[in-house]
C-alpha cells in the first residue's frame, strides 16, 4: 500500500511538472508573438531584424548559401506537401500510431490555413534583399510556423513512442537543431525577417499546444464510446 502511495505521488508531482512546463511554454509563446507584433508593426523598430542581417552576411558564402538553401529545402511547400502525407500513410498501417497519423495530417493542414490567415492580418512585405525569389507575405514565417507544428509533432510522438532514452533524447536533439537551423537559413537567404521567424515559432508551438489538447480530449471521447458498444 505504502509502494503504491509513493508511486502514486510521485507521478502526481511528474505531472504537475509537465503541467507547469507546457503552461509555460504556451504563454511563453504568446508572449514572443504578440511582443515581436507590436516591435514591427507598432513600434517600427528594425533594429533586430538588421542586427540580424549583418550578422548573417558576416559570414555568407557561396558554400554557406548553398547549403542554407538545402536546409530551407526541409520546411517548403514541396516538403511539407509530400513527407507528413508519407508519415501519414506509414502510421496508418500500424494500429497503436493511427491516432498519430491523424494528429500529422490535421495539424500540418491547419497550422499551413492558419499561418496563411495570419500573413493576410498582418501583410508584411518580404524583405527586398532576398537571395531566393519568393512570393507571398513575410509575418509570420511559414517555414517556422509550419515546421514548428510539423517537427514539434514528430518530437512529441517521439517522446510517446521511443522507449530507449538514448534514442529519444538523440531523435529529439536532432529534430530541434534541424528547425532551428531551418529558422536561420530563411533569415540567412534574406526571405524572411528575424521577427517573421521568432513569431512563426511562437504561433506554430502555441497552435501545436492546443491541437494535440483538443485531439486528446477527441482521442478519450472516442475510445469510451468504443469501450461503451463492446460492453
Amino acid at each position: 500500500m505504502k509502494r503504491r502511495l509513493k508511486r502514486f505521488l510521485s507521478a502526481l508531482a511528474l505531472l504537475s511538472v509537465e503541467a507547469v512546463l507546457v503552461w509555460a511554454v504556451f504563454f511563453g509563446c504568446v508572449l514572443l508573438f504578440v511582443y515581436m507584433a507590436e516591435l514591427v508593426f507598432v513600434d517600427k523598430s528594425t533594429a533586430f531584424d538588421e542586427a540580424m542581417f549583418r550578422f548573417a552576411a558576416s559570414h555568407s558564402s557561396t558554400e554557406t548559401t548553398r547549403i542554407m538553401r538545402f536546409i530551407s529545402f526541409f520546411a517548403s511547400a514541396d516538403y511539407l506537401m509530400v513527407v507528413p502525407v508519407l508519415i501519414v500513410l506509414i502510421f496508418a498501417w500500424f494500429r497503436q500510431l493511427q491516432w498519430f497519423a491523424l494528429k500529422v495530417l490535421v495539424i500540418s493542414f491547419t497550422s499551413t490555413m492558419l499561418n496563411q490567415a495570419l500573413k493576410r492580418v498582418f501583410e508584411r512585405p518580404r524583405p527586398e534583399t532576398a537571395i531566393l525569389e519568393q512570393s507571398g507575405l513575410s509575418f509570420p514565417s511559414g517555414h517556422a510556423m509550419i515546421g514548428g507544428s510539423f517537427y514539434g509533432l514528430l518530437i512529441y510522438i517521439v517522446w510517446r513512442t521511443v522507449p530507449n532514452p538514448i534514442w529519444r533524447w538523440l531523435i529529439t536533439i536532432i529534430l530541434t537543431l534541424l528547425l532551428l537551423l531551418i529558422g536561420y537559413s530563411r533569415v540567412y537567404l534574406n526571405v524572411h525577417y528575424a521577427t517573421d521567424v521568432l513569431a512563426g515559432y511562437s504561433a506554430g508551438i502555441r497552435w501545436l499546444l492546443i491541437s494535440i489538447y483538443l485531439m486528446r480530449k477527441l482521442e478519450k471521447i472516442y475510445f469510451r464510446k468504443v469501450e461503451r458498444k463492446q460492453v
